[in-house]
């Protein structure tokens, strides 16, 4: 069971699995990582610019794919349709 409060729009499940899906792919490339945000925010029903999912995946890389962080990020580039 994933618990979400009011201000989480994602569930850890959903964030576990990105961080995953980062971590697998090494973050090799900050450019397809601020694609995977981008595509995981836009399978959401967000927006988000490519410029900002970028500078957040510089953020996330530093703080080594922190769970905490990549959900401030994510909900810091979330644009509501």
């Amino acid at each position: 069971m994933t618990a979400m409060t009011d201000k989480d729009r994602f569930t850890t499940n959903e964030l576990a699995a990105l961080r995953n899906d980062l971590l697998q792919g090494g973050m090799i490339d900050s450019y397809e990582a601020a694609q995977l945000l981008q595509v995981f925010l836009m399978g959401r029903g967000y927006g988000v610019s490519p410029k900002a999912a970028l500078d957040a995946v510089g953020r996330v890389e530093m703080a080594g794919c922190a769970l905490p962080v990549l959900q401030h990020e994510l909900e810091n580039l979330a644009l509501v349709m």
